[in-house]
């Protein structure tokens, strides 16, 4: 039988594995691609075929994340002196939170981008001592630069908590009911108006009456969209 963990299938594992540590999320294909210096994704997959069939990772064609590293593959990765004895927290399956990408949020001037959730939407897969708890859980994309001093940058992920009320400070999607419109803020309750403060001094805050403005979520984590 050929030799499944050949040099470039090592590389391949231990770049997972350094993306499961620094971004809380394994490579797409692409990204595979890319680190590999190959011209086609068929090469990519060639090999993830044979780490699969060899035990060592676990594949769902529902994301185009869906990759995890089996025990097999966390006991190499130990051999090699990348993982120490005590967990590491994305080891294996049942370490992996899925938090489904419902859309798109607006980091600028607010605009239509209700977020929505269907059998088709993109899946994040994160570690749970990033997110212990997955409950009432969605992430948005972020279009524009509102909100970049609060280093909430253009076409990074944030992570929210389905919720409806938010706290003066908190970093928040809200839809707002007059225009029919959606933004990321931060949230400022000032008697009878709300403050939607930007983090960005190129932006003026929005001010609205409380009535129309819907608290949709707040702000757990900001993933860095990677290459930044």
């Amino acid at each position: 039988m050929p030799k499944i963990l050949t040099p470039r299938r090592q590389e391949v594992l231990k770049y997972i594995f350094s993306c499961l540590q620094k971004f809380g999320r394994p490579p797409t294909v692409r990204e595979l691609q890319k680190k590999m210096g190959v011209r086609s994704t068929a090469v990519v997959k060639h090999h993830l075929d044979w780490l699969e069939r060899g035990g060592y990772i676990e594949r769902t064609s529902r994301s185009s994340r869906g990759l995890r590293l089996t025990e097999r593959a966390m006991a190499w990765l130990a051999e090699q002196g990348l993982v120490g004895e005590e967990p590491w927290g994305a080891a294996t399956a049942s370490d992996i939170v899925r938090i489904p990408i419902a859309g798109y949020i607006v980091a600028g001037e607010p605009v239509f981008a209700e977020p929505t959730l269907d059998e088709d939407v993109d899946i994040l897969e994160l570690t749970r001592d990033i997110l212990p708890d997955e409950s009432d859980v969605y992430a948005l994309r972020v279009r524009g630069d509102s909100m970049v001093d609060a280093s909430v940058h253009d076409g990074d992920l944030v992570i929210l908590r389905r919720q409806e009320e938010a706290r003066n400070g908190d970093m928040v999607a809200v839809w707002l009911l007059d225009d029919q419109e959606t933004t990321l803020k931060y949230f400022y309750q000032e008697g009878s108006k709300v403050r939607l403060q930007p983090a960005n001094p190129a932006y003026e805050p929005i001010i609205k009456p409380s009535e129309v403005v819907q608290v949709q979520g707040k702000v757990m984590a900001i993933i860095r969209r990677v290459g930044e």
